[in-house]
């Protein structure tokens, strides 16, 4: 009988953090060019430990490209100068690498292979709460992100876009 209690107490436990802790469906979005050809797609989920998105592009140039979260999401081509600058609650400075700290919606960069496909796997921690007011947008850049100029990283034009959390 004790043994019996040993393993369904654990089993337990683990359903009642289940319970307490829900995930949202997976949504997903389209992925568009400056044309507003969709070139692939962002999944978005979110759980505890943040908002996760699996991203899937095609079409792009071969090599790095930065990834940014930006504050408003709309997503007008060509320039996608509707998603605003990069999201950044904290008002920190840009990049990994700068000694100031980073800004949430600072993501690092994605490599397309030689056939143009990239995907990655990003993640927001919890307490990101890109759904507010006027949404979000996840970006990808021209070129590679150098983890310090702010406030881009001087990573370039804007070439994809993707709404990750629609105006409300």
């Amino acid at each position: 009988m004790t043994i019996v209690r040993l393993i369904l107490l654990p089993a337990i436990a683990s359903l009642a953090a289940c319970a307490t802790a829900p995930t949202s469906p997976t949504q997903t979005a389209p992925l568009i060019d400056a044309s507003g050809a969709s070139i692939g797609e962002v999944s978005i989920r979110t759980d505890p430990t943040g908002t996760h998105l699996d991203l899937r592009a095609t079409g792009l140039s071969p090599g790095p490209h930065g990834v940014h979260v930006h504050m408003v999401g709309r997503c007008d081509g060509p320039g996608f100068t509707t998603a605003g600058g990069h999201w950044n609650p904290t008002t920190k400075l840009h990049g990994h690498r700068n000694p100031g700290g980073f800004h949430a919606g600072d993501l690092g960069n994605l490599t397309a292979g030689a056939d143009g496909t990239a995907r990655a796997m990003l993640h927001l921690p919890a307490g990101s709460d890109v759904a507010d007011q006027d949404g979000a947008a996840l970006v990808i850049h021209a070129r590679a992100d150098d983890e310090a100029t702010d406030p881009s990283g001087n990573s370039g034009d804007r070439i994809a876009c993707a709404v990750i959390a629609p105006p409300r």
